[in-house]
């Protein structure tokens, strides 16, 4: 298990600064919320002495709980108040996942003899590799397909699947292309409704859907509906993971009461969206005492929250495939070690960090 400790410094040592940056994707990115182009997110860096750290509040516009105006009103509060104790800071950011994990990162990369050296281990080190799913984004039947035989090409044996968004006929033929090709035993499959079906049609859904001998779906309903929620992991023929009904609830009396009303198979954690390391450990903690498995997921952070989610991934040591994106999803992202290689998630050792003040100073 792991165990997260932050150092305290006095305010007087400490200088906080925090950046806005704008990642612009490649290619279009398809969800059932619509189409990203451009993913807003925000650095915070803070300075002691010679020393530096930094890290990723990586806001998720229209999904993160703390999508709010105040947002850099709080953030501008973090920096103001850096120097106070850890666990005072992460109490009062409580409303503030996304910030609770950059500040979390800031602080490790600090204490580290190298500032992207969150969590040292094998994989940090690149002596070793995470699995991962390869993802696929909505769009065009022709577009979906040919993103299936790229990732297939490349070394994936899972595949997620963002579903929700097109025509659900269109979908199915689509899963049915894959199987036609790869049993279960070969490639495992993923699918992401994001909340997109409505609570009377849905189990009508997943009974098509499971002809197609899926892994997991996840999120099938909109948060916030528990009863039926509740209904359709006891009666699913697919196993039910939920992602964003974990978001916004930040009480441990409430998380539990959730996961005891529902009882789903997984869930999904993502550290920018829950509380950073700390509120992932906790969910962590209660899917064990509930027998149920989980998955970490990045949400589409730049490269310095990806490392992050990554090293504390490993160190977690699930064998599951997680759902670990890639920075080259981005024009604009940092370079990093971090590289994909036959559907796995690896610190090359021929790659390198990109210049970390060149990197922020691009703010806007």
């Amino acid at each position: 298990m792991i165990s997260l400790c932050f150092s305290s410094f006095k305010a007087a040592k400490l200088k906080a600064v925090y950046y806005k940056y704008l990642l612009n994707f490649k290619v279009p990115g398809g969800t059932s919320r619509g189409v990203l182009r451009q993913k807003e997110t925000y650095f915070i860096k803070i300075e002691k002495a010679d020393k530096l750290g930094v890290g990723e509040c990586a806001v998720f516009r229209g999904l993160s709980y703390d999508d709010v105006i105040n947002y850099e009103d709080k953030l501008q509060w973090l920096c103001d108040h850096i120097g106070k104790e850890m666990d005072y800071l992460m109490e009062e950011l409580i409303k503030f996942p996304s910030i609770q994990f950059g500040l979390e990162q800031a602080q490790l990369s600090l204490a580290s003899t190298d500032r992207f050296d969150l969590f040292p281990s094998n994989f940090s080190r690149g002596d070793d590799q995470i699995n991962i799913n390869g993802l696929i984004w909505m769009g065009e039947k022709d577009f979906m397909i040919k993103q299936i035989q790229d990732k297939l090409s490349q070394g994936f044996t899972t595949l997620k699947m963002k579903i929700g968004a097109i025509n659900f006929e269109t979908e199915l033929k689509i899963l049915a292309y894959i199987r036609e090709r790869f049993g279960p035993d070969e490639v495992e499959l993923r699918v992401d409704a994001n909340g997109a079906f409505g609570a009377d049609e849905a189990l009508k859904k997943l009974d098509k859907l499971s002809v197609y001998l899926l892994h997991s779906i996840e999120q099938p309903i909109k948060a916030g509906q528990w009863e039926a929620m509740s209904k359709l992991c006891e009666r699913s023929p697919i196993p039910i993971a939920l992602d964003e009904e974990l978001i916004g609830i930040t009480e441990h009396s409430l998380k539990k009461e959730m996961l005891n009303a529902i009882n789903p198979q997984y869930i999904i954690l993502k550290p920018s969206l829950i509380g950073g390391f700390r509120g992932s450990m906790e969910w962590i903690e209660l899917a064990r005492e509930h027998q149920m498995e989980w998955w970490i997921t990045s949400a589409l952070e730049s490269n310095i929250g990806l490392n992050a989610i990554s090293q504390f991934t490993y160190k977690l040591n699930n064998p599951m495939p997680q759902g670990l994106g890639t920075g080259g999803l981005f024009t604009n992202n940092i370079d990093s070690p971090l590289t994909v290689k036959n559907g796995a998630l690896l610190m090359s050792r021929n790659r390198k960090w990109g210049d970390l003040d060149q990197f922020l100073n691009n703010e806007f």
